[in-house]
């Protein structure tokens, strides 16, 4: 039985997702689970993983295509299902059709020579590539009675075999994503020397090469750190699609949702002693951040109206608990989430925690990490930030800041003490929480970091 692959919905403004690159190709098994596109959303690029075991078949959509969200894109069909579908694809002549065709080698069916005519249908998939490589389809001989993929692909290769035939194109073996960074860096892959297999040209290859000027001089086009930084990178050089969409979102969040920012300090001594305390007890490596999530969920719990988001004019609350960590990666910001935090033990969270930002790091993620967040937390600690605010991730109503962790002289019963204290930043869409709700939100998650036993009551 087949089943359908569907560009799914992972935010609320959603209305299209743009197809990055193919992982598998059409004809290929596939396991269920197993990453098969990349796909470009309103928040991240993701892969989206096979739903069942079987041949990837029935593609609709090519590299670069925007589709609209909820529509098939491709579907995973049984082996015996592909096999079929292969072989009713073929044009069959009977017997006294073909003593009827003319004899010599160039003597075609009546569906190819229908084909081949002015106007022959041609499969969607199958007219992008043989624009790309510039090849007329009224020059190809189909299998069946229309142009698809698989003859667009035959005829490549069989010009590729015989490069003197008048306009004849080279078939370029490269990756997907090679041909993506080159398209991007302004480069030509027929220049660059390919170090895959066969000598197929592959991203590492794009990024290694260098750009022909006019004036012949090659020039280096900067890749690292150097690119993933708008700001400081020369006019014209490509930015990452993640860093795109960050600086989209962003963007409209803080011109569209009136923000209000709130700071409070608070005292980490028992903070500390509980992480201590849970380190000797367990195995799990149990940071700050996943101490911080099981108290923020236990502080949306008493404060319903935090945990919300405006749409249409209309504040939802929202019945889950669903927190994201904003990760920082290589290519720009994401926000991964961790369902139902206040029902899960600190233990599970530190799991969570763990498997969803290894995946963000690796740009592994799937479209479950990132659906149905309802809080953000940005957590600057680590790098020394002793304050900082943050922009609301829209469409939720507020977002926490995390500082760094550090001894100040604070009064304690009247007398200097040195405690470790860290800086909380709550940035709130004022359209939803109002400064008294915000605060008294602080309020809770200031008492409970306080005094950790709290939770239990």
């Amino acid at each position: 039985m087949a089943t359908d692959m569907i560009l799914p919905v992972l935010g609320m403004a959603q209305d299209t997702g743009k197809i990055v690159q193919w992982l598998k190709v059409e004809g290929e098994q596939v396991k269920k689970g197993e990453p098969v596109v990349e796909v470009e959303t309103d928040k991240a690029t993701v892969e989206l993983e096979a739903p069942a075991d079987g041949v990837l078949a029935n593609v609709t959509a090519a590299d670069g295509d925007e589709v609209p969200v909820g529509q098939v894109i491709a579907r995973i069909v049984a082996s015996d299902e592909a096999f079929a579908q292969s072989a009713t694809s073929v044009s069959t002549t009977t017997l006294s059709q073909v003593e009827k065709l003319p004899v010599g080698p160039v003597a075609l069916t009546p569906a190819a020579e229908s084909a081949n005519k002015p106007g022959a249908p041609v499969s969607p998939l199958a007219s992008r590539i043989a624009a790309e490589y510039n090849v007329d389809v009224h020059a190809i001989i189909p299998a069946g009675r229309r142009i698809q993929k698989a003859d667009v692909l035959a005829y490549l290769q069989n010009q590729e075999k015989s490069p003197s035939t008048p306009g004849a194109a080279r078939l370029l073996a490269a990756s997907p994503k090679a041909r993506r960074l080159a398209t991007e860096q302004g480069k030509d892959l027929t220049t660059i020397a390919g170090t895959g297999p066969d000598g197929a040209v592959l991203a590492a290859d794009v990024l290694a090469a260098s750009v022909q000027t006019g004036d012949g001089q090659a020039v280096a086009v900067p890749t690292g750190e150097k690119a993933l930084h708008p700001a400081s990178a020369p006019a014209g050089e490509a930015i990452s699609t993640i860093w795109r969409i960050m600086a989209e979102r962003t963007t409209q969040s803080w011109t569209s949702a009136p923000h209000i920012l709130l700071v409070r300090e608070v005292n980490a001594s028992r903070l500390i002693t509980w992480r201590e305390q849970l380190l000797k007890r367990s195995s799990a490596k149990v940071t700050y951040t996943d101490l911080l999530v099981k108290v923020v969920a236990a502080a949306l719990r008493q404060h319903p109206r935090i945990n919300a988001m405006w749409s249409s004019s209309t504040i939802t609350l929202n019945d889950e608990i669903n927190i994201g960590l904003a990760v920082a990666t290589d290519d720009g910001l994401v926000v991964p989430v961790i369902h139902l935090a206040d029902e899960r033990s600190v233990s599970e969270i530190a799991q969570w925690r763990k498997e969803i930002v290894t995946r963000a790091q690796a740009n592994k993620l799937r479209p479950q990490d990132l659906q149905g967040g309802t809080f953000t937390i940005s957590n600057l600690g680590m790098y020394g930030i002793d304050a900082f605010t943050a922009i609301v991730n829209a469409p939720q109503a507020a977002i926490l800041a995390v500082s760094r962790m550090a001894d100040r002289v604070v009064a304690v019963g009247g007398q200097p003490v040195v405690q470790p204290m860290i800086v909380f930043s709550l940035s709130c869409d004022h359209r939803v929480i109002d400064g008294a709700r915000g605060a008294a939100f602080l309020a809770t998650l200031a008492e409970l970091i306080e005094e950790p036993l709290r939770l239990i009551s």
